[in-house]
């Protein structure tokens, strides 16, 4: 199979999965889009020494990076002037993860990035460390703070059998 041909099938199997994966670390998903598409250009430039295997991990890697890059730049500071109503009219449907999602964006960057490799992608914590590009103990300090942070902004017990 060509190069492109290959990369446009694990692009488009993959994308809407990246994309998520964006989501849960920023919560907005227009900027989720666009750090899904920029792990993609990232990968397509080293599309040829990317093991198969491993490519969607490396994408996910990309994804967290650019999250966590964002964040240090201060692009979480930018404000949008005016709030779009989450939901329409009362009695319209309510997502039933819109609280879990709100607490999650709540949580600092790096530790809401550390819940998500965690909990979401289910990694290891040697995995998640390769991921983040730190050490194991600060995975777990990160996640343990993490957790704490959700709790916290949650408001009510959260479901600790994942903890």
């Amino acid at each position: 199979m060509r190069r492109d041909e290959e990369f446009s099938e694990f692009f488009t199997s993959r994308f809407d999965w990246a994309r998520r994966t964006a989501y849960a670390l920023c919560g907005d998903w227009s900027e989720a889009e666009e750090l899904a598409q920029n792990a993609f250009v990232k990968a397509y430039a080293k599309w040829p020494s990317i093991r198969r295997e491993t490519a969607e991990g490396y994408v996910r890697q990309i994804v967290t990076r650019l999250f966590l890059d964002s964040r240090r730049r201060g692009r979480d500071r930018v404000s949008p002037v005016a709030e779009l109503p989450e939901h329409g009219v009362a009695g319209g449907f309510t997502d039933p993860d819109a609280k879990l999602n709100a607490a999650l964006l709540q949580v600092p960057p790096k530790q809401r990035a550390a819940l998500v490799l965690r909990f979401v992608h289910d990694l290891s914590i040697e995995q998640t460390a390769a991921e983040l590009g730190c050490s194991l103990g600060n995975v777990k300090s990160q996640t343990a703070r993490g957790l704490a942070a959700l709790r916290e902004a949650y408001g009510e017990p959260v479901n600790s059998e994942c903890a």
